[in-house]
This record gives structure tokens, C-alpha cells and sequence, in this order.
């Protein structure tokens, strides 16, 4: 059965415009679409890709390995997944193709992330589904030097990460436009950490970069690199907020410290 709808053409007469009825066969008409419109059949073969990656063993385990957030070499994910080097490589990329994890480049080494909030949640529900729990692993990094050590010249280890965190959620920090590994300074972020004696306009004048996330080997996560992170841990040396622990990279927060990071990060480092 041919189903349509009635419209009103205007046609044009030498006098008068004369209003007649025209049909349309609405199979015939496109449905409305907006510039970020994605017809069906795309969505239904990206799905069937998702699909695809998730649906072997190895993969499932590399990905759910990395819902701590934690970023791992493609040699620690060949030993969650219990394949060979080689396999590994081939799997990560498989799944970086279906958007399920990222790289990020530090040096020699290559570190894969799960790609963002919606992968995570999506494991979750499966995981669910599935029935099943799992503990995330722990790094086996020495206590003193986990929480807390230094980076070249930056503040590292899981106060660092923290740190970094509370200075990205306070909107001290935000994106640069042209480089989506660094960060600037918001006018919130300078009119604070100048209060603190930060010379915010001195720190971004040297000739290196500014403020970067640089991923720290113990947390697999990223601390607050570059000038300002030096800037903000010669500040915690300084006001003796931390101390260098003698021939090591760790560093000790004193009591004067952990309330000072309270009072002015609202972090706690008890």
C-alpha cells in the first residue's frame, strides 16, 4: 500500500497564483538531518566493530586491566592477556582502530589508556552483566617512594597525581588551545597561586614548557610537569611543607605541610 501525504504546491498562472494539491510519496523524502547526524547503518557497523574488539579473551582482560586508570606498556598488557609480545601489539591496535584505548608517548616508552569515561562504563555494565567482580591490581613501587617523591625537578608518586587532580577540578588549570598534552594558567589559577609567591608570568616565560601531564611510572597516571610543576614543588621545599629524604628521590611531608595543602589545595596528605 503506497502510503503519502498531502501537500500545497503554489502555481504560478499569468494573473493569480492558483493554490493545487500534490502528493508526495514520503518514501521518497529524506529524513531531517542536522550536521552531527549519523545515519543508522554507520552506527550499527561501529557497534558490530565495539562488538568485534571486545570479543576475544585476551582483549577483554588488557581492557579491564586498565579500568584503574592506571596507563601500562604493551609488554604488561601481553601479561595480563597471556600472549606474546608480538600478539599484544596486534590486539592494542585492534583496539586503539575500534576507539577503546589511547597512546600516550613518554620517551622510548608507549603507554595505552582506556580512551575515556564512556569506555570505562560500558565495561562496567558488561562487567555486570557478566556476573563478575574484579580487584585492581597494585603496583608493587616501594611505599615511600609511591606517595610521594620527586620527578626530575616536579612533584611525583600518588601526591603528585592527587595534586594534579585537585588543580584541573578547582579550574586553577585548563587545557592550552594548541597542544592537548599541556595546560595554562586560568585567571582563577593566577590571581591563587601568585598569592602563594608563584610569579605566574616568570614561570611561563622560560624557554621550557609550561604545565604538561607527565605520566608518572608508579600511579600510571599523570602528575603536574614542566615549569610550573618545579615551581610548585621549590615552593613546598622552601616553606618546608616537604623534605628530601637523605641519597633518594623521596620526598616527607611534615606536619606543617599537610595542613598547608589542606588549607590552600583542600588536599589531604595525612
Amino acid at each position: 500500500m503506497l502510503t503519502s501525504r498531502r501537500t500545497t504546491v503554489i502555481v504560478a498562472s499569468r494573473n493569480t497564483l492558483a493554490l493545487q494539491p500534490h502528493f508526495v510519496d514520503i518514501r521518497s523524502v529524506p529524513a531531517a538531518q542536522s550536521e552531527d547526524f549519523t545515519p543508522q547503518h554507520d552506527v550499527d557497523d561501529a557497534v558490530a566493530r565495539i562488538a568485534a574488539a571486545l570479543g576475544e579473551p585476551g582483549r577483554a582482560r588488557m581492557l579491564f586491566c586498565l579500568m584503574d586508570q592506571r596507563a601500562r606498556t604493551s609488554t604488561e598488557l601481553a601479561l595480563v592477556a597471556g600472549v606474546s609480545p608480538s600478539t599484544a601489539s596486534a590486539h592494542l591496535k585492534r583496539l586503539k582502530a575500534a576507539g577503546l584505548v589511547k597512546v600516550h608517548i613518554q620517551g622510548k616508552h608507549r603507554y595505552y589508556r582506556l580512551a575515556g569515561p564512556a569506555v570505562a562504563g560500558a565495561l562496567e555494565k558488561l562487567s555486570v552483566l557478566a556476573g563478575g567482580s574484579r580487584v585492581p591490581p597494585v603496583p608493587a613501587t616501594p611505599t615511600r617512594l609511591r606517595f610521594a617523591r620527586t620527578c626530575y625537578d616536579h612533584l611525583a608518586g600518588a601526591l603528585g597525581v592527587a595534586l594534579y587532580d585537585r588543580l584541573r577540578n578547582l579550574a586553577w588549570l585548563a587545557p592550552a588551545r594548541r597542544d592537548p598534552d599541556a595546560y595554562d594558567v586560568t585567571p582563577k589559577g593566577t590571581k591563587a597561586l601568585e598569592a602563594l609567591g608563584i610569579d605566574v608570568a616568570a614561570t611561563r616565560a622560560g624557554r621550557r614548557r609550561f604545565a604538561i601531564g607527565c605520566l608518572d611510572w608508579s600511579e600510571r597516571r599523570c602528575h603536574l610537569g614542566g615549569a610550573l610543576g618545579a615551581a610548585l614543588l621549590d615552593l613546598a621545599l622552601t616553606r618546608k611543607w616537604m623534605t628530601r629524604e637523605r641519597d633518594d628521590r623521596a620526598l616527607r611531608v611534615t606536619s606543617l605541610g599537610r595542613r598547608e595543602l589542606m588549607a590552600h589545595f583542600g588536599l589531604d596528605a595525612g
